[in-house]
């Protein structure tokens, strides 16, 4: 008769680590400690509900160093990913700028993000507002960081990621030049973020944006 034993994960670990050597137990110890202070892992402890396999993939891809396009529908919390842009470039001392189509949107966020990070990190810039414009993350209209990129703006240096809210914008046929124009120009060091409402031509988009701007990893949701 065969007998199975149910052994819980934490037995396991302690029974396969004490059969390694001193120097192997260090190295564990010292993997097991750099898997838990990823940037991943500190930012959900910033919330107080757990994210959907979407938003984790997202920011795994965005930690990895890829760029994302995530489509999802309205109130899905696609944000979440954007909002994780801003959480590793302040990590690695870098500027995060999030843009968004228009200046409620902006204020909007710059409101959120103070609140989670503070006002002297967060700035503000549209047409109406300049607010603490040098800080390390700063929310803005797309027209605006399209004007910054033509005009050579010192503002950009230090730049890391960028998040473009409603990145469907590009097919609007008034206004998605700026948005084309802001994917094209952003220095290549910079990732991009792109959060589009759920759209029927993702992956094409995806790939556009893969030739563009380099690996970019698509999640649909």
């Amino acid at each position: 008769m065969i007998v199975l034993l149910s052994v819980g994960p934490g037995t396991l670990e302690s029974t396969m680590t004490e059969d390694l050597s001193p120097a192997e137990r260090y190295a564990a110890s010292r993997k097991r400690a750099a898997e838990q202070a990823t940037a991943l892992a500190s930012f959900r402890e910033m919330y107080d509900f757990g994210l959907d396999p979407f938003q984790i993939e997202a920011c795994q891809a965005l930690e990895a160093g890829k760029g994302v396009l995530v489509a999802a529908p309205t109130g899905s919390g696609k944000t979440i990913v954007g909002e994780f842009a801003v959480h590793l470039a302040l990590l690695q001392g870098k500027k995060c700028f999030y843009t968004t189509p228009i200046k409620a949107l902006s204020n909007q966020k710059y409101a959120d993000l103070c609140r989670r990070y503070g006002a002297d990190k967060v700035g503000l810039l549209t047409g109406d507002n300049s607010v603490n414009s040098e800080a390390p993350v700063v929310v803005m209209t797309t027209e605006v960081l399209r004007n910054m990129l033509y005009a050579g703006s010192q503002t950009l240096l230090g730049l890391g990621h960028v998040v473009m809210d409603e990145v469907h914008y590009l097919s609007d046929r008034f206004r998605g030049a700026v948005w084309e124009e802001v994917i094209i120009h952003l220095p290549a060091s910079v990732t991009l973020v792109s959060l589009s409402a759920t759209v029927s031509n993702a992956e094409e988009f995806g790939d556009w944006l893969d030739t563009v701007r380099g690996d970019t990893e698509v999640i649909v949701s």
